[in-house]
Parts: structure tokens; C-alpha cells; sequence
């Protein structure tokens, strides 16, 4: 992929130092756009931001948690000091959970669930939203999952989070409309990440049952998720906002 799509646009992404997060660093920059890097792994970051600019991508990096109100803040006062506006952002920080039916779910699963992918999402949406109100609008795209718009056995804690995401984006449409900024989720299928090979490699037989419940037979590339993000935050779309896009091989359509 080598285009347009992002040209002179200031991005910012979350989780940016692996799976999903790092192929949309990549993606975003072929696409033209300024990127700024998020995770709490700096080297990591500060490897592919070097990648990216080899490259010929303008990249920055900010090591933080967003689990962190004020760590999460200080991401986007970097973005607006460094380039002097953010035109985009993909909060893509997660974490997944081991399968466990819900009797004999702990409470620390749930709160970590809960704080990385509800939370994560809540505290760079409100200073990205008011960073954007600052320059004019923008666009901004939350991670969600199938898991968000369907049910999955012995996930509840990371399904009522994907769920949240989904809440989450559509109050935020809504309410922002207006103003223009737009919002919208994207809702990936299994996707090929370090945690689903750890995933597969510990229980044998579960990638063929993935992919057998997939019409499409496979998992995703992380690129592929990344790509419908960078549609949704380019101008290509520019009547698009509270959608929730499945990029799944058609596993909610069944």
C-alpha cells in the first residue's frame, strides 16, 4: 500500500508497538501521514519510529501508559507541540485474556480488562477530542472487536469491554458532530498478532476452529485492519461517523 489516503494529516496511535498498532504506524505513513507512536515499550517504538523514518515517514514517539490520565494527556500535548495540531487518532490499546467461563472469572481479570480497553479508550479520546476542537475537527477511530458487537464463550469481562468501546464511540459521534469530528470503531476478527500466536501455540487444534467459524477461512493480517482505520480517518468518508466497521472475514454476518 502506497497512497494519499492520510497526506498531511497528524495521526496518533495507541499500542503502537506491536500487532494492529505497529502495521497501522506503517500503513498511516505509506498513506502520507505524520505519525506519532504510543505504547509503554520505548524501545520498541523508538525501533520502528527509526524504521518509519528510514522510510522517508515523519514519526515521533511518546512512551506512556494509557491506563494514565495524565500520561494519555500528555501524549496528545506532544502531538500538538511537535507538529502544532492532531488531525487523527487510532486508539488501538488493548489486551485480550485467557478463555474462562464467568463463575470462574477473577476480579483482577475484569479489572484489567476494563481498565486497558475502556478506560485506555476514555482518556485519549478526551484530550484527542479537545485537541481536535482546538484545530478545527478530526477523526477519530477506537479499536472494538467482534467481541463488541456479538457474544463469544468464557470472555465476558472482554466482551462487556468491547462493548463499552462500542458505546464509547458512538456518544462521542454524537455528541461531537457538529464540531466536526467525526468517530467511528473499527471491529477486527481474529488477527495475527504476537498474543494470538501465543494464543494458538497454547492450544492446539484452535486455529483451525477459528478459522472454521470464519467465512473467509483464515485470520486477518494486522494490515488489513489497519487499512480500513486509515479509510476511516481519511476524508474519503467524510459523512461516516458512530459506525462500527467489521473487519472479520464476514463472522458477524453469519
Amino acid at each position: 500500500m502506497n497512497g494519499d489516503l492520510l497526506t498531511g494529516k497528524v495521526v496518533l496511535v495507541t499500542g503502537a508497538s506491536s500487532g494492529i498498532g505497529a502495521a497501522a504506524a506503517r500503513v498511516f505513513g505509506q498513506e502520507g501521514a505524520t505519525v506519532v507512536l504510543v505504547a509503554r515499550r520505548a524501545a520498541r517504538l523508538a525501533e520502528l519510529t527509526e524504521t518509519l523514518r528510514a522510510k522517508g515517514v515523519e514519526a515521533a514517539y511518546v512512551a506512556c501508559d494509557v491506563t494514565d490520565a495524565g500520561e494519555a494527556a500528555r501524549a496528545v500535548a506532544f502531538a500538538e507541540a511537535e507538529y502544532g495540531r492532531l488531525d487523527g487518532a487510532f486508539n488501538n490499546a488493548g489486551v485480550g485474556g485467557d478463555r474462562t467461563p464467568l463463575h470462574l472469572m477473577g476480579d483482577d481479570v475484569y479489572d484489567t480488562l476494563m481498565d486497558v480497553n475502556v478506560r485506555g479508550v476514555w482518556n485519549c479520546l478526551r484530550p484527542e477530542i479537545a485537541a481536535m476542537l482546538r484545530h478545527g475537527g478530526g477523526a477519530v477511530v477506537n479499536n472494538s472487536s467482534v467481541a463488541g458487537l456479538v457474544a463469544i464463550p468464557a470472555a465476558a469481562p472482554y466482551i462487556a469491554a468491547k462493548h463499552a468501546v462500542v458505546g464509547l464511540t458512538r456518544a462521542a459521534a454524537d455528541e461531537y458532530a457538529r464540531q466536526g469530528i467525526r468517530v467511528n470503531a473499527v471491529a477486527p476478527g481474529t488477527t495475527r498478532s504476537e498474543i494470538t500466536e501465543d494464543w494458538f501455540r497454547r492450544n492446539p487444534g484452535l486455529e483451525d476452529t477459528v478459522h472454521s467459524m470464519t467465512p473467509q477461512r483464515r485470520t486477518a493480517e494486522p494490515e488489513e485492519i489497519a487499512a480500513a482505520a486509515a479509510w476511516l480517518l481519511s476524508d474519503r468518508c467524510p459523512f461516516l461517523t458512530g459506525t462500527v466497521l467489521p473487519v472479520d472475514g464476514g463472522f458477524v454476518n453469519q
